[in-house]
């Protein structure tokens, strides 16, 4: 399925990514970023421009406002070749920020949800399905207005023969309100790391959240960072080896990367484990540039730093 149509559905923000600071901010107080960063944001939006950079033509639905933070958000898109047409301009409410405090392979985000929280299931084009292959979705939680049919889009999608994949991402209000027992028997990949999978179904163990939430034909990857990944399928645990390197800049998008080579080898027919090396190797990737987009701005681009920095040939 190399020219496999991917329909991404999530929400769209800037980052703005600040760094070199010493120690965190204090109420009443200030401190100095020596460095910053105005790139890209969202989950959704960082998976599809580069699992396009890997080979994927993607159509993108979702809001932003009528602002320049939205107009930089179609601007990056289109330069990526993301088609834009399914994404709804909103002049009542503001395009969606994420201020993110870096402090080496940790951060810590603060987000402003703005126009992504009023996408709903009546603004989904439904009707354009059968066009596609694939639906993912990313940020689950940031959905305020969509959420409570997410399960419902993902039946749709499979009634239309798509393979979906889906990313909860950090529940900001810390409750873990998802069912999962009715959102992912229509779910083909599930993409949560493993401080989400544990913190959603309170399992300290990763192995035990992962047979939890386990259904028999969903694929489960949980994305551990440095440490790799660990896949579940039909009864089987499969891990692969991270790949570390000295070169890191961020981790910004790591994991949508990581989503972005999973899905993209998935699509096409790989194994698991075929799968998941690759995906260990776009997170890495990411890694090397700030940002979650910027280490991806060509195919090229990326084969070159997959054999300078991993002596891998793409």
């Amino acid at each position: 399925m190399n020219n496999a149509r991917i329909l991404v559905v999530g929400e769209l923000n800037i980052d703005l990514i600040l760094k070199n600071m010493k120690g965190l901010p204090a109420m009443g107080q200030e401190i100095i970023s020596n460095d910053m960063d105005i790139v890209l944001g969202s989950s959704s939006a960082i998976f599809a421009c580069n699992i396009t950079t890997l080979g994927s033509a993607v159509s993108f639905a979702g809001m932003i406002g009528n602002d320049l933070f939205g107009q930089f958000i179609l601007a990056e898109l289109k330069n990526r070749k993301v088609d834009t047409s399914l994404i709804i301009t909103n002049d009542r409410q503001k395009t969606g920020i994420t201020v993110i405090l870096n402090y080496g392979e940790e951060r810590a985000n603060v987000t402003h949800c703005g126009a992504m929280q009023n996408f709903s299931f009546d603004d989904l084009p439904l009707s354009e399905l059968p066009a596609f292959d694939h639906l993912h979705l990313s940020s689950y939680f940031f959905q305020e207005a969509l959420l409570p049919d997410i399960p419902r889009l993902f039946k749709a999608a499979k009634e239309k023969g798509l393979s979906t994949s889906l990313d909860l991402q950090w529940d900001p209000e810390n409750k873990w309100d998802f069912p999962y027992d009715e959102c992912l028997p229509f779910v083909d990949v599930f993409l949560p790391n493993e401080s989400e999978i544990c913190s959603l179904t309170g399992k300290e163990n990763v192995e035990d959240a992962i047979l939890k939430v386990s259904v028999a034909d969903t694929v489960i990857v949980i994305k551990r960072g440095a440490k790799g990944a660990l896949a579940y399928e039909k009864g089987r645990f499969i891990s692969s080896d991270g790949f570390a390197h000295a070169h890191f800049v961020d981790s910004v998008g790591a994991g949508d990367s990581f989503n972005a080579g999973f899905i993209f080898k998935y699509i096409n027919g790989h194994s698991i484990e075929e799968s998941l090396r690759f995906a260990n190797l776009t997170g890495a990737i990411n890694t090397l540039a700030p940002g979650g987009t910027t280490a991806f701005s060509s195919l090229p681009a990326v084969r070159a730093k997959a054999k300078e920095i991993f002596n891998i040939e793409l």
